[in-house]
């Protein structure tokens, strides 16, 4: 037994990785014509079960909109609904912020449905309203200076340096007041401190909804089915809310 054991131990030593290989497979039309009529069958029913949840329209977009650095027209819409939802929670928020890593896909011109949605916001986040001094808003606009940008609601007008430092920074129209308290209201994930963006984790005053219906998805999809019911085509524009200054 000992003899097997030290056969054993020796040999761990023989391997070792010399290497690796990647490669990239594109999943596109080419595999259209490859029907396998067994794997079909197999996924009907499901699906059918999936299609009858994600394909239900729930708004109806005026234009592609996208999530981009320093701003984009989707980022920015994504911004102000949060603020657009804060009267349903008796909150009148100073701005919103929103992060540019959750928001994982674009909206295409026309019908918006519940998976499309899903995409764009498919992670577990909830709403959540938070209190910081002037001194500490100012820092979190640092941070974000420092990623290239994310996004916040209008009202917000900053300016950052190539380079990722914050050159100024005003909330309509007005600077920053050091010793001021703002409310904010963003993603129970950012509340935490993640994604870089720290100075949260100074919030006071934290209101921290739970419950499926608080999901930032659903607060998206009662916004754009507000918007349908008026006859509106949701649309977003780039309005300077975060500008790089010019070397």
């Amino acid at each position: 037994m000992a003899a097997a054991l030290l056969t054993c131990a020796s040999c761990s030593h023989h391997y070792y990785a010399a290497g690796f290989e990647r490669s990239r497979i594109l999943v596109d039309s080419t595999y259209d014509g490859m029907h396998d009529e067994a794997v079909g069958n197999f996924i009907a029913p499901y699906k059918r079960q999936v299609d009858s949840i994600m394909s239900p329209i729930v708004g109806r977009t005026a234009e592609y909109m996208a999530a981009e650095r320093p701003e984009g027209k989707l980022s920015n819409l994504l911004a102000d609904i949060l603020l657009w939802c804060a009267k349903d929670y008796g909150e009148t928020p100073d701005f919103a912020v929103y992060n540019m890593g959750g928001i994982r896909s674009a909206l295409a011109k026309g019908n918006v449905t519940y998976g499309d949605v899903l995409d764009v916001a498919p992670f577990e986040n909830k709403v959540c309203f938070v209190t910081l001094t002037g001194e500490k808003v100012t820092e979190l606009f640092g941070q974000m200076a420092a990623t290239g940008g994310e996004a916040v609601s209008h009202g917000v007008e900053l300016v950052i340096t190539p380079n990722g430092r914050l050159k100024s920074a005003k909330l309509e129209g007005r600077e920053i007041a050091p010793e001021a308290k703002y409310r904010i209201v963003t993603l129970d994930y950012l509340a935490q401190g993640n994604d870089k963006m720290t100075a949260f984790k100074s919030s006071t005053d934290v209101k921290q909804p739970t419950g499926k219906k608080n999901n930032v998805r659903f607060i998206i999809m009662k916004y754009m089915k507000e918007k349908m019911e008026q006859g509106v085509n949701v649309s977003a524009r780039i309005e300077g809310r975060i500008k790089i200054e010019k070397q």
